[in-house]
Parts: structure tokens; C-alpha cells; sequence
């Protein structure tokens, strides 16, 4: 297993990787890392390098071998956060309908997302257009939706959340 410390417009991001896949991308200090950081595996520079490129605007998309660690529920949340496009939100309403389950147990599953804006929880609003819980706080998932090209979860144009 490899970790590292990214520098970010967010501040440092602690990233894991094991196997050459990434494992573990948090936003925030408020976790207790398991392991210090170490000098990063060929794949933690890609993922650098690719973090680098979304944050200057230039990456709409991912590219990264992924290790995600869940229930079978929770992957298939993943894969539809994995699918709502950049610069969009969806509701947990709209993806419990795609689901066929409910918004709370949607809410729990994004909740336990390990590798934030690679799998975009931060793309995920309530119902009412509201910014709701982030891991890394809402200040960051504000900043990374302005990133976008969003503010409060809406697109600077029409108001607009993906199906």
C-alpha cells in the first residue's frame, strides 16, 4: 500500500493506492490516516497528475484504475455517481429512482464514497437544488461545484440537474 499527501486548491488531499489502483482520495484533515504518507507509486503520480489537470480545468473525466471496497449496494451508487457528467447534479431522489431504493439509503452509500471527485458525491444535491452533507464539508463541495462551473448546485445558465 502506498499513500501520499496531493496538493490541492483545496488543500492536501491524502490519497491510497494498493495493487496499482487507487483506494482511498479524502478532501478533508478530519480523518485519521492509517498510514503515513510515503513517497508515491507510479499510479499515486497519475493520479496527481490527473487531479492537477481537473483542477485547472482541463479534465472533465477520470481515468484511474479504481479498488473500491463496498456492498454490492453501495458499488452500484458509485457507478451511477461515476456516470453523472461534469458540470451536472443529480438529486438522491433521481438516483434511488434509478435504483429502485430510497434517497436516505442512497445518501448513506454516497456518504461512504472513498475516493471523492474521482467518483463525484460532490455532484449530488437534495431534492430542493440544496447543498446536503459532504465528508469533506460543504465549503469544498461548494468550491469544487463552482469548479464546475455550478453554484449551489445549479449550472450559471438554466437550472439544470441530469436525470
Amino acid at each position: 500500500m502506498h499513500a501520499a499527501l496531493i496538493p490541492s486548491p483545496l488543500g492536501p488531499l491524502y490519497v491510497e493506492a494498493q495493487d496499482g489502483r487507487l483506494t482511498r482520495l479524502y478532501t478533508d484533515q478530519h480523518h485519521r490516516f492509517a498510514h503515513a504518507p510515503d513517497e508515491p507509486a507510479c499510479i499515486l503520480e497519475e493520479v496527481q497528475r490527473q487531479l492537477d489537470e481537473y483542477f485547472d480545468g482541463t479534465r472533465t473525466t477520470f481515468d484511474l484504475p479504481l479498488a473500491e471496497h463496498g456492498t454490492p449496494f453501495e458499488q452500484a451508487v458509485w457507478n451511477e455517481l461515476k456516470a453523472i457528467p461534469y458540470g451536472t447534479t443529480t438529486t438522491y431522489q433521481e438516483i434511488a429512482r434509478a435504483l429502485n431504493s430510497s434517497p436516505r439509503a442512497v445518501g448513506r452509500a454516497n456518504g461512504r464514497n472513498a475516493i471523492s471527485i474521482v467518483v463525484p458525491c460532490h455532484r449530488v444535491i437534495g431534492s430542493n437544488g440544496s447543498l446536503t452533507g459532504y465528508a469533506g464539508g460543504i465549503p469544498t463541495k461548494q468550491r469544487l461545484l463552482g469548479l464546475e462551473g455550478l453554484f449551489a448546485g445549479r449550472p450559471s445558465g438554466p437550472p439544470g440537474v441530469a436525470s
